[in-house]
């Protein structure tokens, strides 16, 4: 059936004023238009600059484009100047504006501070991060597909990768960066406003590249210092005897060969680091929330989880004990 014209006027009314609610829904935890951090912010504002300057190119190119199909020869003098400085002058003077610019941009994301406070050492992995925190001289504290960074600090993160080359992003924080293997690309990161945010790997790396997320956790300064020194001493014994049956499992399976949990005998480097892993958001990089009961189902099942992850399914457990693993998992804060 076709639309009349006022049909599709009351369309195109329809789709501008749902425009709000279509910028809306790109904010959020993972959005380049929510910055929470100075880098973010100064990529915002080039965006939208070159967003608002290209449309209104745009609309004056086919508003002159139109005019001049329209209107006849003698109404529209001067043509070889409307050729030489709309098509020559004016895109060599906006276009080296806009250069300079960029290089000036470029050049203050990328400036380090000379001895930061606290260093970031994230390494990407066939499908997980491995994360070390390095701050006032003391042993690194590492952890794994999350990040914690206080507010209103410079930090500086330093990116590789253990295998193939990934991408390091976390729009609402900073721009993207390349992880490659054997080389530490380094950037500096302020967290402006604290909050949860969502970190994603932005360079196809395998068949489980899309369930390469991490979370960021951005905390008042007074509150990282305190999660920071809280993550150097070790775990609480089990407070039930399930949570000790769960721990008990943990190293009798063997999952301590693979893992690692801080202030015990878990020393494992081959998979991601289970210390504080109940505090976290997300589990397997992303992939599930975490809590007990998805904990579980990623021990027993993680290759139907994600297929070609280095975690085999643990299914030779029975039910009580994979429960009391679990639960003693989720209770490291």
């Amino acid at each position: 059936m076709a639309v009349g014209r006022t049909g599709r006027y009351l369309l195109r009314a329809c789709m501008l004023a749902g425009l709000p609610a279509v910028l809306a829904a790109c904010e959020g935890r993972q959005s380049a238009l929510d910055a929470a951090g100075a880098a973010a912010r100064d990529i915002l504002v080039t965006g939208w600059a070159l967003f608002v300057g290209g449309t209104v190119i745009f609309l004056a190119v086919m508003g002159l484009a139109l005019y001049a199909a329209l209107a006849r020869p003698e109404r529209f003098p001067g043509r070889l100047s409307w050729v030489v400085g709309g098509g020559l002058l004016f895109p060599v003077v906006t276009l080296t504006a806009l250069q300079i610019h960029e290089f000036g941009l470029a050049r203050r994301l990328a400036v380090l501070a000379p001895d930061p406070a606290l260093v970031v050492e994230v390494t990407g992995v066939m499908w997980w991060w491995d994360v070390r925190y390095h701050a006032d001289g003391a042993d690194p504290v590492r952890g794994a597909n999350e990040i914690v960074l206080p507010a209103g600090r410079p930090v500086e993160l330093r990116v590789t990768s253990a295998d193939v080359i990934h991408s390091f992003w976390v729009p609402s924080l900073a721009g993207k960066i390349d992880m490659i293997p054997g080389h530490v690309n380094r950037l500096p990161v302020v967290a402006e406003r604290p909050g949860l945010y969502r970190g994603q790997c932005a360079e196809y790396c395998g068949a489980q590249h899309a369930l390469m997320a991490f979370d960021v956790r951005v905390l008042p300064a007074g509150e990282f210092d305190a999660w920071l020194a809280a993550r150097r001493r070790p775990p609480p014994e089990p407070a039930t005897p399930e949570l000790a049956r769960g721990r008990d499992a943990f190293f009798a399976v063997g999952c301590h060969a693979c893992h690692a949990v801080h202030g015990t005998a878990a020393d494992g480097l081959v998979g991601p680091d289970l210390s504080g892993i109940g505090a976290r958001p997300s589990l397997a990089a992303g992939t599930l929330p975490n809590r007990v009961e998805t904990i579980a189902a990623w021990i027993q099942a993680a290759q139907h989880i994600k297929p070609e992850s280095r975690m085999p399914s643990f299914d030779v457990m029975d039910g009580d004990t994979l429960h009391a693993m679990a639960a003693w998992l989720e209770s490291l804060k």
